[in-house]
C-alpha cells in the first residue's frame, strides 16, 4: 500500500525527468561544438596574422641591439 501510494504522488515521472535530461544534454553539446567551432577559427585567424608581414615586421623592429650603448666601448674593436 505505500509503495502505491508512493508511486501516485510522485510529482516527475521517469519519462519526464529522462526528456528533460535529454534536452539539457543536447543544449551542452551544441554549447561545447559552438566552443570548439570559435576555438579552431581563432587559432586560424592567430596563425594567418603571425605569418603576416606585418607582425614579422613590427617583431624585428621591436629588437634593438644594445651593445652599441654608451656603456659599451667599441670604438676600439671596430
Amino acid at each position: 500500500m505505500l509503495t502505491s501510494y508512493l508511486s501516485t504522488i510522485s510529482l516527475v515521472s521517469t519519462t519526464q525527468l529522462t526528456i528533460v535530461l535529454i534536452i539539457t544534454a543536447v543544449i551542452f553539446i551544441l554549447f561545447i561544438a559552438v566552443a570548439v567551432i570559435k576555438m579552431y577559427k581563432l587559432k586560424a585567424e592567430n596563425k594567418k596574422l603571425i605569418d603576416s608581414n606585418i607582425y614579422k615586421s613590427e617583431l624585428e623592429k621591436s629588437y634593438e641591439d644594445f651593445t652599441d650603448g654608451h656603456l659599451y666601448d667599441n670604438t676600439h674593436m671596430k
